[in-house]
């Protein structure tokens, strides 16, 4: 069962970087995908945005394999900054469990 994390959901919401509110879930980003991965972005954004941090850090191996190469943001109809979304969870994933 995943619980909502109200800090975690304090942290995107003061970013300027996470811009996700924006994605209507269409899969145009999942489809278009080189590496086919289902969950990122949409998944993955909805978690996120639903402060459902432990979600987001249970796929942390996934967030890693995206190639952050834009093709699914090139083609998001909703205008969302997907490869820096992806960067900012990278960035968030490395401070809360890594420490850095």
């Amino acid at each position: 069962m995943a619980l909502v994390n109200p800090s975690f959901l304090q942290e995107v919401k003061a970013s300027k970087e996470f811009n996700a509110t924006a994605c209507m879930n269409c899969g145009v980003c999942s489809a278009v995908c080189p590496l086919e991965i289902d969950l990122l972005p949409r998944k993955l954004f909805r978690y996120v945005l639903l402060g459902l941090e432990d979600k987001v850090l249970e796929n942390t191996p996934v967030i890693y394999q995206c190639l952050l190469c834009k093709m699914c943001e090139a083609n998001c109809t909703a205008d969302v900054n997907i490869a820096e979304n992806i960067r900012f969870l990278r960035s968030y994933i490395g401070r809360k469990l890594y420490k850095l």
